[in-house]
C-alpha cells in the first residue's frame, strides 16, 4: 500500500488546497497519471500517481486545505481488493442505502415545510415566491413574533451544515458560515451527493451572491407592511443590483498572501534603465524564420535578455543571493525563475543552471516550462530553487512597471516592451529599437549604486550583442 502525500511546491508553501480528485476509490491508476489536482499560491496542477494500482483510499475530501506531506489517499500496488477499502472509507456512511433517500428529500426538504408551516389562510403560493425556501419559515415565524427572533435566524445555518450527504470540507463549512447559507439548498456534485466548493460557487452564483444581511431579506418580503423594515442599514446594500460578492480562488488568495508578505519583508527599490535593442533586433529579425524552423518555437526578446542577466549575475553574485536572518546566503547556482501569466494567476517556474544555456537552449526552457505551466504539467520541483527572476511585462504592451520581490530572493528584473523611437544619436535623430528594464531590488542587501552596476551590465551586452544564436 503506497501512501499518497500533499507535495511542496516551493520553499515557501507549507499548504495545498485539494480542490479535485481525478481517480476515484476502485479505479486505476497508471504511475505518473494525473491522479488529483491541488492550488497553491504559486501553482494550480494536477499532480501525477506515484505508482501503478488501484485508488483504495481517500483520506482528504476536495476542496480541503492541507499541510505539505499530510497523506491524501492510498493507492493498492498489486491492484487487488482495492475495491473493498475504496468502499469502506464511506463504509461509516455506508448506510448510503438510506444515503439516496436523504440527498433525495435534502434539497427539497425545505419546500414541504414551507409548504406546511405557512397556514392555508395565509397566501402560501407568495411566501414560496421568494428566492430561498429554508428562510420562509422562519421569515414567516419572525412576522408573527413580532421580529424578536434575530436568534432563529442562525438555525438554518446550522442545520443546513449537517443534513446535506456526504461529508463536508473545512472550506465547505467556512463558505456557508460566512455567506450565511442553508447547505439544504446547495446541490452537491461530489461522490455520493457530498457538496464541493463548485457547488457552493454556483449557488451562490445563481442565488446572486447573497450575503448575511440579504439572508434576511425575506422576512421583509411577505406583505407590504413589511417594507419598513428594510430601515436596516444592511439592506439596501444586500439588493443592490450592481455588485456581485465572489470568493477569491485559493491561488489567488495565496498570491495576494505573498505579495503582501514580500512588501512587508524586503525594502522595495526600482531603477529603470533605458536599453538599445537595435542590435538584437535585427539578429532577431534575420534568423527567426530560420530559427522557429529548426527547433519549432519562436525567438523571442525575453531569451536574450535572459541571457545577458545570466552573465550579469556571475558578475554580481550579491543580487543572486538571499538573505536567511542576518546571513547572506551565496548562492552557487543560477536558477531563473520566468514569471508565466496563467488566466487566473501567477507561476514562476524554474530554469536551473541557466548561465549554462545559450539564447536557443534558454528559449528552448522558456517554452516549455510556460506551456506546462499553463496546461498545469509542472512538477513540484520545476517551481522551487529558484535565485532571481525575470518578468517580461512587455509581452503585454507594458513600457515598464516596478515588479514585486520573489521571496526569498533579493532582486526581480522587469523588461518592457520593444518598440521603434526617435532617439538623439550624435546630434542626430534616428529611429532605434528601445525597451526599458526595471530592476526591483531589496535595499537592505543591495544599494542603489550596485543595482545600477548590474542593470548597466545587462544593458551593455544587450547593446552590443555579438553572440550567435544557435
Amino acid at each position: 500500500m503506497m501512501d499518497v502525500v500533499m507535495p511542496q511546491m516551493g520553499e515557501s508553501i507549507v499548504e495545498g488546497t485539494l480542490t479535485k480528485w481525478l481517480k476515484k476509490p476502485g479505479e486505476h491508476v497508471e504511475r505518473d497519471e494525473p491522479l488529483f489536482e491541488i492550488s497553491t499560491d504559486k501553482v494550480d496542477t494536477e499532480i501525477p500517481s506515484p505508482v501503478a494500482g488501484t485508488v483504495s483510499e481517500v483520506l482528504v475530501q476536495e476542496g480541503t486545505t492541507v499541510g505539505i506531506n499530510t497523506v491524501v489517499g492510498r493507492i493498492d500496488e498489486n491492484g487487488s481488493g482495492a475495491a473493498t477499502p475504496a468502499a469502506e472509507k464511506p463504509a461509516a456512511e455506508k448506510p448510503a442505502p438510506q444515503a439516496p433517500a436523504t440527498p433525495a428529500p435534502s434539497a427539497p426538504a425545505p419546500q414541504p415545510v414551507a409548504k406546511s408551516a405557512p397556514p392555508q389562510p395565509q397566501p402560501a403560493p407568495s411566501q414560496q415566491a421568494p428566492p430561498p425556501p429554508s428562510p420562509g419559515p422562519a421569515a414567516h415565524a419572525t412576522l408573527q413574533s413580532a421580529t424578536p427572533t434575530p436568534p432563529s435566524q442562525p438555525a438554518p445555518v446550522t442545520a443546513g451544515l449537517e443534513e446535506p450527504a456526504g461529508p463536508l470540507s473545512p472550506l465547505v463549512r467556512k463558505m456557508a458560515r460566512d455567506y450565511n447559507i442553508d447547505l439544504k439548498q446547495v446541490h452537491g456534485t461530489g461522490a455520493g451527493g457530498r457538496i464541493t466548493k463548485q457547488d457552493v460557487e454556483n449557488y451562490m452564483a445563481a442565488q446572486g451572491a447573497r450575503t448575511v444581511a440579504q439572508a434576511t431579506a425575506p422576512a421583509a418580503m411577505p406583505g407590504p407592511e413589511t417594507r419598513p423594515a428594510p430601515a436596516e442599514a444592511p439592506m439596501p446594500r444586500a439588493e443592490a443590483p450592481r455588485a456581485s460578492v465572489e470568493p477569491m480562488s485559493t491561488m489567488r488568495q495565496k498570491i495576494a498572501e505573498h505579495m503582501v508578505f514580500s512588501k512587508r519583508t524586503s525594502a522595495h527599490v526600482t531603477t529603470v534603465h533605458k536599453v538599445d535593442m537595435t542590435k538584437v533586433a535585427k539578429l532577431r529579425d534575420r534568423v527567426k524564420a530560420d530559427f522557429q524552423a529548426r527547433h519549432g518555437f519562436g525567438l523571442t526578446y525575453l531569451s536574450f535578455v535572459t541571457r545577458a542577466a545570466t552573465a550579469a549575475l556571475r558578475k554580481y553574485p550579491l543580487v543572486n543571493a538571499s538573505i536567511e536572518g542576518t546571513n547572506i546566503i551565496y548562492h552557487n547556482e543560477v536558477n531563473i525563475g520566468i514569471a508565466v501569466a496563467l488566466e487566473n494567476g501567477l507561476i514562476v517556474p524554474v530554469i536551473r543552471n541557466a548561465d549554462e544555456k545559450n539564447v536557443a537552449g534558454l528559449q528552448r526552457s522558456i517554452v516549455d516550462l510556460s506551456t506546462r505551466a499553463r496546461s498545469r504539467q509542472l512538477k513540484p520541483d520545476e517551481v522551487q530553487g529558484g535565485t532571481f527572476s525575470i518578468t517580461n511585462f512587455g509581452s503585454f504592451g507594458s513600457v515598464f512597471a516596478t515588479p514585486v520581490i520573489n521571496q526569498p530572493q533579493v532582486a526581480i528584473l522587469g523588461a518592457g516592451v520593444v518598440e521603434k523611437t526617435p532617439v538623439v544619436i550624435e546630434d542626430a535623430i534616428a529611429i532605434r529599437s528601445v525597451c526599458y528594464l526595471a530592476l526591483t531590488f531589496d535595499h537592505r542587501l543591495i544599494d542603489g549604486a550596485l543595482a545600477d552596476q548590474f542593470t548597466g551590465h545587462v544593458k551593455s551586452i544587450l547593446e552590443n550583442w555579438s553572440e550567435d544564436v544557435q
